[in-house]
């Protein structure tokens, strides 16, 4: 009987480390294209892209309202990219802290030139940390936070992005 409840026990912790496993976010070393990609991708109506990094305070301060904020407009069309930038060495703690949050979306580790980055994003962009851009869902621009955001100021602007795509729809829905 006490053989049946340790191999039980092993079968049971095998479980739960492949639940843990299956929670932990795919993190994906990227330059800015492969990035771009995933923000021109077809189906959100607004995408919102955020490059922190797990030693800066204000990204980290930040980033529960981020998640918030995508949990609560994911359903209205909202995409959220993640793209941290830690280096490539600190790929695991990159995953441990999101997977902390509760992150379960595939996010990005940027590589590369850090200049031809942020001036791939935005050329007014300086390089400080945490910054989020916010896209329509055809990829063009429509907002840049450099610094924090809250989920006040995103509610506003994400907001507004995600009322002109429901306009366009039912403007072309009419005869």
């Amino acid at each position: 009987m006490l053989r049946v409840a340790a191999i039980l026990g092993l079968i049971s912790a095998g479980t739960a480390w492949a639940d843990v496993r299956r929670s932990t976010p795919e993190i994906i070393p990227s330059e800015l294209p492969k990035i771009m990609e995933a923000v021109r991708k077809p189906g959100a109506q607004a995408v919102l892209l955020n490059v922190w990094a797990t030693w800066c305070d204000p990204c980290v301060e930040e980033m529960p309202d981020i998640l918030r904020f995508y949990r609560d407009h994911r359903d209205r069309g909202l995409r959220l990219i993640l793209v941290s930038a830690d280096d490539i060495d600190e790929k695991a703690g990159v995953e441990k802290f999101l997977a902390s949050k509760g992150v379960d979306f595939p996010s990005f580790l940027k590589q590369g030139d850090d200049m031809e980055f942020v001036n791939g994003l935005e050329r007014k962009w300086r390089g400080n940390l945490p910054a989020s851009f916010l896209y329509d869902g055809r990829g063009g621009k429509r907002h840049f936070w450099p610094g924090t955001v809250t989920y006040a100021v995103l509610e506003k602007k994400v907001g507004e992005v995600l009322a002109e795509k429901k306009k366009d729809t039912k403007a072309r829905r009419r005869p």
